[in-house]
């Protein structure tokens, strides 16, 4: 990766009467736009995701989407579909004055992309995409209750949070508290919910990771968001993103994926590379899930290497 960077400049956004985005711009404000959309539902950025992109090339944009990290108010479900994210990414290309960029998610960040770039491919040059999740029933539900197959003790801890005449439906009976108005009810929720993503994100999990996801600045737009998604089917038909996948096909791509992802399993990332014609796939060995696993950091900025030559993936 490359070395940490400041952004050149930042600011807010408001999008509507409830939502104000948080925003910014680093690298060459001359070069290559490319823009970073980040995980959860409502992980936000990091100082570490500029560094997947040469600052000398690339005019790098970052920013929290609705309910997520510095954006206000911090895990609004209200108002927050995956159309309006949609409608929010416009609404920066337009501010920034930017006519096309390369679209860069990884995760949830890999259906935001996806959905915007079925939405708008006139817009886009091409995408970099990590740890693919397409939003199905079967991942939702794979997240909810397959990931006991490898975290079971995990998984455990996650269920026993709730009460045991609930746990039968544990995406209703965490969302009944993390909807709640009342901080007491749905931060316990959302602390517990965001430490089970958190402990199984890399192949062998890192104690800082997990304490990072149970903080409020991530668990409170994780958990409220990440449950407000899945249950809303991440407001897209069923296999939406596969079956429209004809509408970026002329679009270069590379997909990166762990081998041992369990939070979002490698058939989804097979299943998109195989409808995808031309599409290049990084099936990285030794990773789980983070883009802060070393080999797939190592994909993911030998991909933005690679554009910056012939926009283009070999």
């Amino acid at each position: 990766m490359f070395p940490p960077i400041e952004p050149t400049r930042h600011g807010m956004l408001a999008v509507d009467d409830l939502h104000t985005l948080y925003w910014e711009e680093s690298g060459n404000p001359d070069g290559l736009p490319v823009l970073f959309l980040h995980g959860g539902p409502g992980g936000g950025t990091t100082p570490n995701h500029r560094r997947f992109f040469d600052p000398s090339f690339y005019r790098i944009i970052l920013f929290d989407q609705r309910g997520a990290g510095k954006s206000t108010p911090l895990g609004e479900y209200r108002q927050n579909t995956t159309a309006l994210l949609i409608e929010d990414i416009e609404k920066i290309r337009a501010m920034l004055g930017i006519a096309q960029w390369l679209v860069f998610g990884g995760s949830w960040g890999s259906t935001l992309a996806l959905a915007y770039g079925e939405a708008h491919p006139v817009r886009c040059l091409g995408f970099v995409l990590r740890g693919i999740f397409l939003g199905t029933r079967y991942e939702v539900n794979w997240f909810m209750n397959g990931v006991k197959n490898f975290f079971p003790e995990v998984y455990e801890e996650f269920a026993h949070a709730m009460p045991v005449a609930e746990r039968g439906n544990l995406m209703e009976a965490y969302a009944k508290r993390l909807f709640n108005d009342d901080p007491n009810v749905y931060l316990p929720a959302a602390k517990s919910w965001s430490r089970y993503e958190g402990a199984c994100l890399f192949l062998e999990p890192q104690a800082e990771a997990i304490a990072n996801f149970e903080s409020d600045a991530v668990s409170i737009g994780l958990g409220r968001l990440e449950a407000h998604y899945m249950r809303n089917a991440v407001f897209l038909e069923e296999d939406q993103l596969v079956r429209n996948v004809g509408k970026i096909q002329h679009l270069p791509s590379v997909i990166v994926q762990g081998r041992y992802d369990v939070i979002c399993p490698p058939i989804s990332a097979y299943r998109l590379h195989q409808a995808w014609q031309g599409s290049k796939l990084a099936m990285v060995a030794t990773a789980g899930h983070s883009a802060m696993e070393p080999g797939i950091a190592n994909e993911l900025v030998r991909a933005t290497e690679q554009f910056k030559v012939s926009q283009k993936f070999t």
